[in-house]
């Protein structure tokens, strides 16, 4: 009973520690901060297993109105004319080729596993935002869900994207060959291909994204972006050129074009916001100040517990009151 207890309170005392209305600086020693990861490790583990459930039920089981995943992954393939796709018939039915014997259920796995993951997302997600939230003041806790926020948006919008592009992809790709050729895709090559594609523009419309927090910080300035558009379009136009699989050239302009107004968006978001602390500056005096002169700033050092907002709440502090 006493071990029982014992046991029943050091739980507690974990459960206290991790509390924010407890521990409000998310201070904890380094054995604790490993046990913590390992428990939001295992969490998110978890929340991703149980999604790859799902989508493993969901990649040959329809809801409702909503396609099986089978059938929504294949869509695209089944879009080329049938007389242009080995064994296929005028009814509408349409396979993919299976050319060894476990293929098909590893495919059925590999999707069902990248479809429960994004289906989850926010489960394991919140997983990870729970280890670091404590060691973020309150201000760089919102530009980081801000930008989790936005990263999210973009990355479904490009996969969307090289959904809708895919059909259009293969068929262009197929007619290459004319008459001396029949398409026979197997399963595990194409679902590849689908996958990577996604990836691939998911991936890529975080680009400006990743320039809009750059100059959020003060390390790209809308000077330097102007000066750069040029390059930056040409490199823009290089990586769609090695990222699109299979080096079609439908997908490499889609994805460099959507890449190119995404980036313009970008540098003209800079373009605003250096103009607003442009303006700060003037309104502030800074630029007038010599340069041995102080900025008129607070200086007065925070707590370890506190934020420096509330540290300070506007005053300054004797060297008294601080020591």
């Amino acid at each position: 009973m006493a071990d029982s207890a014992s046991g029943e309170e050091r739980r507690g005392t974990k459960r206290r520690k991790r509390s924010r209305r407890t521990n409000p600086d998310g201070t904890m020693t380094l054995i604790e901060h490993i046990y913590e990861f390992r428990r939001r490790l295992g969490f998110a583990l978890l929340a991703i297993l149980a999604g790859g459930i799902i989508g493993f039920i969901w990649f040959q089981t329809r809801v409702g109105p909503i396609p099986s995943l089978g059938d929504i992954m294949t869509g695209p393939y089944c879009g080329i004319p049938w007389e242009r796709r080995l064994g296929a018939k005028p009814d509408g039915h349409c396979q993919l080729l299976q050319t060894v014997p476990f293929e098909a259920f590893m495919i059925q796995l590999k999707v069902g596993l990248a479809a429960g993951a994004v289906l989850l997302a926010p489960l394991w997600l919140y997983q990870v935002w729970a280890f670091i939230a404590p060691g973020l003041y309150s201000k760089e806790r919102k530009y980081a869900l801000t930008f989790v926020f936005f990263a999210s948006i973009l990355f479904a919008f490009g996969a969307v994207l090289a959904y809708l592009l895919i059909p259009h992809a293969l068929e262009l790709l197929m007619n290459f060959g004319g008459d001396q050729f029949i398409t026979a895709l197997t399963g595990d090559k194409y679902i590849s291909f689908i996958l990577s594609l996604l990836l691939i523009f998911g991936v890529s419309f975080e680009l400006p994204l990743f320039v809009v927090m750059l100059n959020r910080v003060g390390v790209l300035k809308y000077q330097t972006l102007k000066k750069w558009r040029r390059g930056l379009i040409m490199v823009v136009f290089v990586f769609a050129a090695f990222a699109t699989p299979g080096s079609d050239p439908f997908s490499m302009l889609a994805l460099a074009g959507a890449l190119v107004v995404l980036l313009e968006l970008s540098i003209q978001i800079a373009r605003f916001h250096d103009r607003k602390l442009d303006k700060e500056r003037g309104t502030e005096g800074w630029d007038q100040l010599a340069d041995d002169e102080a900025a008129p700033f607070d200086y007065t050092p925070s707590t370890i517990d506190e934020e420096p907002s509330a540290a300070t709440n506007g005053k300054r502090t004797s060297t008294d009151d601080v020591t």
